[in-house]
């Protein structure tokens, strides 16, 4: 080694000791004859002194500047009193120096990195190599890898065996895009890089492995988001053998309170965690993913608007649609502005407007009062349980738009209010998801979560249900509004797979071309099996209140899906293209 010692690491208790110390120039000081070198590398930073009478070193010293690399040998010493700084672990001391090398020089940054300024993004993901030197992203670099371990420690804890699947495969209808690899050798093909290692992980169990996991890389062709990093995630993927959807639980919900409690500050509000169906939550918070720190459940007033003279409410209910409404408390107090703005929420979820009533010294403020009547509009107001300060708003649609719509301006509301706690994890389950959904797109029926679940019923349910009120074994773990992890017991016969995927419109001969190899596993006897894959780069961002999924990551894509700093996707040569027998088309 080149050191003796890293930065972090010197104390009192080295004293007159001869050190080597290397690493980047964090901060450099002229002090009226003294210069003092503010050295930094992984563990720390250790201040150096360079006294004038060391010529040579001294005029080295002066020349040096930030993220400069040296090597420094010198004797430890205590700091002048008044001069510590007690909040760095080396800050009772300082290196004394002997003799420098200089390792590397350094151009000018774009960004000063011994600062926490706020940065533009681009720019510090361009030059991310740089970005990562600064203390807040080693630390989440550290954080992460001391997450990652625990979780490893606690499935081989419960007998689960890591096991790494393939990064080539196939295509799979998983609701995403996959990205596509082309393959030399067979012309024409393409392996797809996984969405998750679904197949492989149900192959596992048929194989009799029992209980198996990995920390595995997933693709999906994405539009990015806040809470979505576009291209790869990583996720701890984990499938049993022989269990029923409690015992999936019984194995996630330790840990997820283990992770809250080890690595946030974050207290659980409530164990085991709530179960909510997924009726319900819609039904309730207008999500599906429901974020519990905080009340104002959604109520539906469609029998008590029923007849009444408000035109946009009678057109929804003539449609079969419904009306709900939202209490917000203290919500009298919001401008013309604030309501605006909700408005555009509602709108931008596919409403035509958001009907509102505030409820003012006893008065009833709104448009929609003398449309609804002063009797009706009161007693909405008695029923629904709002008092004098409440704003109440409405949502009139067929049922999954109007609670979605209202789920969102509660959203909305709540970040207004700051009703979101920052050191509060309210965790719950979702459960009972729908088997399928409409695809307005494509005009059919498709799956509406995982395809590979077992419906509830079983065949029966099948053959005999309207395919839209069919139930999945199928669950999500949500935490502060976000869904953490999907999970399903599994469809392990073949019989039922085939008459799932033909409800969803695939013929045999489409579920053999795409999951051939699982087909012909399940003959051979599969066991009843169910698993989840619990995002963690999404849990970390929620424990650690990120503002971007992007901060977890040590290179991330930018908005655009774009690496800046290795300028990928880019252009690939004719060469290649020919090699792959693939033609570029303007």
């Amino acid at each position: 080694m080149l050191r003796t010692h890293t930065c972090g690491q010197l104390t009192t208790k080295d004293l007159d000791a001869s050190v080597i110390i290397c690493g980047w120039v964090h901060r450099r000081r002229d002090h009226g004859g003294l210069i003092f070198l503010d050295v930094r590398d992984h563990y720390g930073i250790t201040q150096i002194v360079i006294n004038p009478e060391q010529k040579d070193i001294f005029a080295m010293a002066e020349k040096v500047r930030s993220e400069w690399v040296l090597e420094i040998h010198g004797t430890v010493r205590k700091r002048l009193e008044g001069a510590e700084r007690k909040e760095n672990p080396t800050g009772e001391i300082e290196v004394s120096a002997k003799e420098i090398t200089i390792l590397a020089e350094s151009k000018t940054p774009p960004f000063e990195i011994d600062q926490e300024k706020d940065v533009n993004e681009e720019l510090r993901l361009k030059y991310r190599f740089l970005d990562l030197r600064r203390p807040k992203l080693q630390e989440m670099m550290m954080k992460r890898d001391q997450l990652i371990t625990h979780v490893r420690q606690y499935m081989h804890g419960l007998q689960f065996t890591e096991v790494q699947t393939p990064i080539l495969a196939n295509s799979s209808p998983e609701g995403a895009r996959d990205y596509l690899v082309p393959s030399r050798i067979h012309p024409g093909t393409f392996y797809a890089l996984p969405q998750a290692p679904q197949q492989f992980k149900q192959l596992l169990m048929v194989a009799g492995l029992d209980r198996y996991f990995q920390i595995a890389p997933c693709f999906r062709d994405e539009d990015p988001r806040a809470d979505r990093h576009p291209g790869e995630f990583y996720q701890l993927d984990l499938e049993m053998s022989f269990v029923e959807q409690e015992d999936v639980f019984g194995v996630i919900e330790p840990l997820m309170i283990e992770l809250t409690k080890k690595f946030s500050d974050k207290k659980v509000l409530t164990t085991p965690f709530p179960r909510i169906k997924w009726h319900d939550s819609l039904n309730t918070y207008g999500s599906d993913k429901p974020d519990l720190r905080y009340k104002m459940h959604l109520q539906d007033v469609t029998e008590a608007v029923t007849g009444c003279g408000f035109s946009v409410f009678a057109g929804a209910i003539e449609k079969k649609g419904v009306v709900k409404a939202l209490v917000v408390p203290d919500g009298a107090s919001f401008s013309r502005s604030d309501i605006d703005a909700f408005t555009e929420v509602a709108k931008t979820y596919g409403a035509k407007g958001l009907a509102y009533i505030l409820i003012k010294d006893g008065e009833l403020q709104s448009p929609i009062v003398k449309f609804l009547g002063d009797d009706l509009a009161k007693k909405l107001v008695s029923d629904l349980g709002a008092k004098t300060g409440d704003a109440i708003f409405f949502a009139a649609d067929k049922w999954l738009s109007a609670c979605t719509v209202l789920g969102q301006v509660r959203i909305a509301v709540a970040n207004k209010q700051g009703l979101k706690k920052s050191n509060e994890a309210a965790w719950c389950w979702v459960t009972d998801y729908p088997m399928y959904e409409w695809s307005e797109a494509d005009k059919k029926i498709d799956f509406s979560h995982n395809p590979f679940s077992m419906p509830q019923g079983g065949m029966e349910a099948l053959v005999n249900k309207d395919p839209l009120e069919v139930l999945a074994y199928q669950y999500d773990i949500v935490c502060n509004g976000y869904e953490l992890s999907s999970g399903a017991i599994r469809n392990h016969r073949p019989d039922i797979m085939y008459k799932a995927f033909e409800i969803a419109g695939y013929t045999k001969e489409d579920v053999d071309a795409k999951f051939g190899g699982m087909i012909r596993a399940f003959e051979y006897g599969a066991p009843p099996h169910g698993g989840c894959a619990p995002g963690l780069d999404r849990l970390m961002m929620v424990l650690w209140e990120c503002e971007s999924i992007r901060d977890i990551y040590a290179f991330p894509k930018n908005g655009k899906a774009q690496d800046a700093m290795m300028n990928a996707p880019s252009v690939v040569s004719d060469k290649q293209l020919k090699e792959l027998h693939i033609k570029l088309v303007d």
